[in-house]
């Protein structure tokens, strides 16, 4: 029963030394898509740490999980994991695990339920704002510009994901401004930073304790508004696509004092202004295959006795 014990321990120690070490990291900000797959691999590896001791619990719980879980398996992998040593804590833990597993489940439903719901009613109030023409499908066209005062710019996630631009974005911003910040949201769509923020969400209102997953959801929220400014300054340039930032949210006061629900828009702003130089292709290389390593190595731990038992 220690391999359950050290999967447990392998979590614990992922969950809370990953988001430190990613927070002094000075590469982060200067790689966004880097940074964005490493978190999902120390998340992917935390949630697989406790599905595998999970399963080894139970199977030291009880007989027909063994049978199913070890299958054909010779006898000496099976003792190589002493499942009888288990005792009551055995159960106590298999069933703990799967209530979180259950209820993780359940918060992801939950959260594209809502994600949907709002969908529907966004949709419906610019159906409303903007009522389709004679003739026209629903979600026919990918750019809708809706009639409005306050310069805006945001694209609804779907099927057939839709920008949506006002009026008022359309005379404060010409030109390549107004390009940059379509490619912004464009970025969003095609790498689909919808389900990021869902399943971030969903960990984060399920286990508002858990430090990491609340980190987690804090980054993804963040993370994606940098990779997009990326997608987009590619495109127009920074500079370009920084005074687009600037003119969409100048009126918001996001730029003066107290403006802390909006505190990440100056930070975009001068980080396209300065950008830092960007890690060689060599380096990113070794951060993303270090990271999908992350998830591997519970799966190695798991299945080291059964292997020094087959040598």
């Amino acid at each position: 029963m220690m391999v359950p014990a050290a999967l447990l321990l392998l979590g614990a120690l992922a969950a809370l030394v990953a988001p430190r070490l990613l927070s002094r990291a000075d590469w982060v900000d200067r790689e966004p898509v880097v940074a964005l797959w490493v978190w999902q691999c120390v998340v992917a590896a935390v949630l697989l740490c406790c599905a595998l001791s999970m399963t080894l619990s139970a199977a030291a719980a009880w007989v027909v999980v063994r049978g199913h879980v070890f299958g054909p398996a010779p006898h000496s992998v099976v003792e190589a994991y002493a499942l009888s040593t288990g005792g009551p804590w055995a159960a106590t833990t298999a069933v703990a695990l799967a209530c979180g597993g259950v209820w993780t489940a359940a918060m992801l439903v939950r959260e594209i339920a809502r994600a949907r719901a709002r969908r529907r009613q966004s949709r419906t109030e610019l159906r409303l704002r903007a009522p389709l023409l004679p003739g026209e499908e629903p979600a026919a066209d990918r750019l809708v510009v809706l009639e409005g005062e306050r310069p805006d710019a945001w694209w609804l996630p779907g099927a057939a994901p839709q920008l949506v631009v006002t009026t008022g974005a359309l005379r404060r911003l010409k030109g390549r401004r107004l390009d940059a910040v379509l490619a912004h949201e464009q970025g969003h769509a095609r790498a689909r930073h919808d389900w990021l923020l869902h399943c971030s969400g969903a960990l984060a209102n399920g286990f508002p304790q858990v430090p990491v997953f609340a980190a987690f959801r804090d980054e993804m929220h963040r993370l994606v508004e940098l990779s997009a400014d990326d997608m987009a300054s590619r495109r127009f340039g920074r500079l370009t696509t920084a005074l687009a930032l600037v003119e969409l949210n100048e009126d918001r006061g996001v730029f003066g004092p107290g403006a802390a629900p909006h505190a990440h828009v100056p930070h975009r702003v001068h980080r396209l202004l300065t950008p830092p130089d960007r890690l060689t292709a060599a380096r990113r290389l070794r951060l993303t295959a270090t990271a999908a390593l992350v998830p591997v190595i519970p799966v190695l731990v798991t299945f080291v006795p059964g292997l020094r038992a087959l040598s």
